[in-house]
């Protein structure tokens, strides 16, 4: 009876308590909102005690909402009821940060101060504008370390601090902000820490520019001090913060009583049971189960490098380079960095690899040793256990499915002598990947499609991206491969890799990709070779200049199109079929005396290149 009246005052209190708190804070709530326009001009006149606004400060007093002014540089929301952005930039504002009122502008999303002579710190306080996107302080004279609270601001996508006089460590929790895709910090004193994430960086200009610049400023306007809370004049009840504190107070105060009777209820059982123990000596505690040793977690990082100690740099270097985003997907992101240095690099960025540190750096050795004239080859990789970057040296005559595309468009040709000469070079690499060793372990690649294949300035062919394949569940490698270039049985083997290739074959032939279409190309082609339409399937620039030579290169890609895997030739096989037809080509532009003189005995290089073993499109699908 004791215990259900305890419970019975526990609950009035409670109901008391929020009978009370809750109208105060309403109060509060839409007193706060009233007072932004004084939010607003309190912020203004630390940055700008000069008054180079113009503001009439007597008149902007009277005004409840600072929308209603319409000042400068201010920008409010389409109903004028909130303050959305404060640009004010290169206006000669010689103040400091306040960020106290500035921060109680709950749906500030924007604030930029850039190009002024700003002085005094970042106030630790900047972290209550929690709603802030955009926040550039270039090009001041703020000074001092750049505050942890930063990290706060959760929804940050842009953040400019260069040109300062910063000095410190850059806070490494910066790079775990999860929409922060920009970010400037040249041309300041700051350390910066381990890379974690590429985003947009700016290069930093000529240290002679930069002491020029500081000097000029500093001998105008000394550094100082971010402000201190300011004593509010007025009578206690004007003022808003005692107000909060007062119904903070009595809110805590409610909710402690309430905690202590529930406490009181909750421990009655408690005690009823350690009285029956006491009584019954049988009744003994259960043995404490033994706890686990909580081991440290180590934190590791490697950066190796495969080419020449001349063309190797620091992951300083990589984190003050310039990374411009080129695609992202799910797992994976590409990006264009430039060194400071000019140097030129193609950075691939995967995420939660399920792979151990160990097994990750024997298999990116056993990649980067991969030598071969058509293999993009391994510039090196940096490991840490949240991701893994690939280096590449970067290709300016882009992919092959950029040069398919752009003769589709008409902006370019794509002669049948290219197009033979990269499926030869494509053939030759894929080869080498496959060539039978004891020493090493077969890696397939698995993700074979024109974007993947790269072109030097020699418009060689370079395979892109491989390895990546090897540290994916091969369930999950559809994930990154293109549908309409992926084998049927969806598996990492040499045969699934053929598949691929054929599938490339058969678009350099007909000029059609299957990225950007989706088509089904091995099934178009066959449909169209079972209707006895095969001069058909060529694009109209083979069928002009090199019918001919088409027709055993569509045989070979038919082969390696079969659904069956135990249908398909291997790497080997497919190459020594296309220097088949390379030689045959090569033999007849020396010597005119060809069997295919007349279009009646154009498909005798088909049987004469092809075994029998082998058959004619058309006859196996």
């Amino acid at each position: 009876m004791l215990q259900t009246t305890n419970v019975q005052n526990g609950r009035d209190l409670k109901r008391l308590g929020c009978i009370i708190f809750l109208p105060l804070l309403i109060t509060v709530c839409l007193g706060d909102q009233l007072s932004e326009s004084q939010y607003l001009f309190n912020f203004i006149k630390a940055i700008d005690p000069q008054n180079v606004l113009g503001i009439d400060w007597n008149i902007g007093t009277l005004v409840h909402h600072a929308c209603l002014h319409k000042l400068k540089g201010v920008k409010c929301n389409s109903r004028a009821t909130t303050i959305e952005e404060i640009r004010l930039e290169n206006l000669n504002l010689s103040g400091i940060i306040d960020a106290e009122p500035l921060c109680k502008l709950r749906n500030l999303r924007v604030l930029s101060l850039a190009k002024n002579h700003i002085r005094g710190t970042i106030p630790d306080s900047i972290s209550h504008c929690s709603r802030l996107t955009y926040l550039n302080l270039s090009n001041n004279l703020l000074s001092g370390t750049l505050p942890l609270a930063l990290k706060r601001l959760k929804y940050l996508r842009s953040l400019d601090i260069s040109n300062n006089l910063l000095r410190g460590r850059l806070p490494m929790d910066l790079t775990k902000l999860k929409y922060l895709r920009s970010s400037s910090i040249s041309n300041n004193h700051l350390i910066k820490q381990e890379l974690k994430h590429l985003h947009t960086y700016s290069l930093i200009s000529s240290t002679s520019q930069k002491e020029a610049w500081v000097e000029a400023l500093e001998s105008k306007y000394p550094p100082t001090e971010s402000p201190k809370p300011k004593a509010v004049n007025g009578p206690w009840y004007g003022n808003w913060a005692v107000w909060i504190a007062l119904v903070l107070g009595i809110g805590i105060f409610v909710l402690v009583i309430a905690w202590i009777l529930r406490k009181k209820d909750a421990d009655l059982p408690e005690e009823m049971e350690i009285l029956k123990v006491i009584k019954d000596p049988s009744l003994k505690t259960p043995p404490a189960m033994p706890r686990e040793e909580v081991k440290p977690i180590e934190r590791r990082s490697e950066l190796v490098f495969f080419v020449e100690e001349q063309e190797r740099f620091q992951l300083e270097d990589l984190l003050e380079a310039t990374a411009d985003l080129r695609k992202e997907t799910v797992r994976s992101s590409l990006y264009k960095v430039v060194l400071k240095n000019s140097a030129l690099y193609a950075v691939k960025r995967l995420k939660k690899l399920q792979v151990s540190f160990e097994e990750f750096g024997r298999t990116m050795r056993q990649i980067g040793s991969l030598k071969h004239p058509n293999i993009l080859p391994l510039v090196g990789y940096h490991s840490t256990k949240e991701e893994k970057l690939f280096i590449y040296k970067y290709q300016s005559n882009g992919s092959l499915l950029n040069v398919l595309e752009d003769y589709i468009e008409g902006k370019r040709d794509f002669p049948w002598g290219l197009r033979l000469s990269i499926a030869s070079g494509m053939a030759k690499g894929l080869d080498f990947i496959y060539q039978s060793s004891d020493d090493r372990e077969i890696i397939s690649h698995g993700n074979l499609k024109l974007s993947n294949i790269l072109l030097d300035e020699n418009n060689e062919p370079l395979i892109s991206e491989y390895g990546f394949s090897k540290f994916l569940e091969p369930k999950q490698t559809s994930v990154f491969t293109s549908n309409g270039h992926t084998a049927p049985e969806k598996s990492l083997t040499e045969r699934a890799d053929v598949f691929s290739f054929g599938v490339i074959l058969l678009e350099l032939l007909t000029g059609k990709t299957v990225e950007n279409s989706g088509i089904d190309l091995p099934k178009w082609v066959k449909a169209m070779v079972r209707e006895e339409w095969t001069g058909e399937v060529f694009d109209k620039e083979i069928s002009r200049a090199a019918s001919q030579w088409a027709f055993p290169l569509l045989n070979i890609a038919l082969k390696c199109v079969s659904y069956s895997p135990d249908n398909r030739p291997t790497m080997s096989e497919v190459l020594e079929k296309i220097e088949e037809v390379m030689n045959a080509q090569r033999d007849h532009s020396i010597s005119e005396d060809c069997c295919c003189q007349s279009n009646r005995n154009d498909c005798c290089i088909l049987h004469t290149l092809i075994s029998d073993t082998w058959e004619s499109p058309g006859s196996n699908y």
